[in-house]
């Protein structure tokens, strides 16, 4: 896999900004079947939630007659490990998941791995900074927090204060050009409008912005897009028509449907499942190593076990 990775990365380094700029004014790749994706973030162990997510994931594809890649989502400079991508695929394959494109097996929309996808978010970045659609902030995350009407609670893990409109910049002041190495948080400007999706586990969705979200990040000072915009170009350029993930990025879809808008691409459908939590009601977490698969494994538990139980459960959402 490491020399796979090299190759991808000289390979993407040849490519120009103009290619690259033009494959992504290009419209999403349309897929005729079906396509999903897993996506775990390399940051820890999974754990029954994630294996119960990922296990319908796999399911709808294979209703659906498609197909699901593996997508490793590494952005988490300073959490993502090399061998949490290694045990996250030896657990899935465990659970008799399968993907038909992704780091471990290549495909045509390589590479899998999002630290060797900087160049695409990048020109997306710019596209939304031509477009007047971004502005730098240099507000703190406390600043955030502290200002009048801020949740003090994020909803969830990629989720973000409300960001208050009086630290927007004044609607004619200039945008400053973006820097060759990014070094202040780039925020995408909120409309005050609703936006509805219908979602296949949890029905109509509906939320408005300044109001139950507001301004987000694109891009982090640390010179990386953040997880909505790096998940949007990733989804829209792979062809993914379904997104089956965790109850708790409900929010953060409202956020990238914007973004699929701006960026002038189809959105895909959404399939949000609810959380599962721990015998005292705590939502799991990668901190329940009692509950990653690689205990259960040890301790004997069989795949079909856990498949049979996440069956059941599946039958009454969709």
């Amino acid at each position: 896999m490491s020399s796979q990775h090299t190759e991808l990365r000289v390979n993407e380094s040849r490519e120009s900004t103009h290619s690259i700029s033009a494959h992504l004014a290009e419209k999403s790749a349309d897929a005729s079947r079906y396509r999903g994706r897993i996506a775990p973030s390399p940051t820890g162990k999974l754990h029954l939630g994630h294996a119960r997510t990922f296990w319908i994931a796999h399911c709808r594809a294979q209703e659906k007659g498609g197909t699901n890649i593996y997508r490793n989502d590494d952005l988490d400079r300073a959490r993502c490990r090399e061998e949490f991508l290694t045990a996250a695929i030896t657990d899935l394959r465990w659970l008799k998941l399968d993907w038909s494109e992704g780091p471990d097996v290549g495909g045509l929309h390589a590479p899998y791995t999002q630290s060797l996808r900087i160049p695409l978010y990048r020109a997306a970045l710019e596209r939304l900074h031509s477009a007047g659609l971004i502005f730098p902030c240099v507000r703190s995350r406390r600043d955030v927090l502290e200002a009048t009407g801020a949740p003090h609670e994020p909803a969830g893990e990629n989720d973000e204060p409300l960001y208050p409109r009086q630290f927007r910049p004044a609607s004619n002041a200039p945008v400053p050009a973006l820097e060759d190495i990014i070094s202040v948080n780039w925020r995408f400007l909120v409309p005050d409008e609703t936006l509805r999706f219908e979602d296949g586990a949890l029905g109509t969705q509906s939320a408005t912005g300044g109001a139950d979200f507001g301004d987000f990040l694109v891009w982090r000072k640390d010179n990386l897009p953040s997880y909505q915009l790096a998940c949007v170009v990733d989804d829209a350029l792979m062809g993914i028509n379904e997104v089956v993930r965790g109850a708790d990025l409900v929010m953060s879809t409202f956020r990238q449907l914007l973004l699929y808008r701006a960026l002038g691409w189809k959105a895909p459908s959404f399939f949000h499942c609810p959380l599962m939590h721990d015998d005292r009601g705590i939502r799991l977490a990668k901190r329940h190593d009692a509950l990653s698969l690689e205990t259960l494994r040890q301790r004997g538990v069989s795949p079909d076990e856990l498949t049979q139980k996440f069956a059941t459960e599946y039958e009454l959402w969709k």
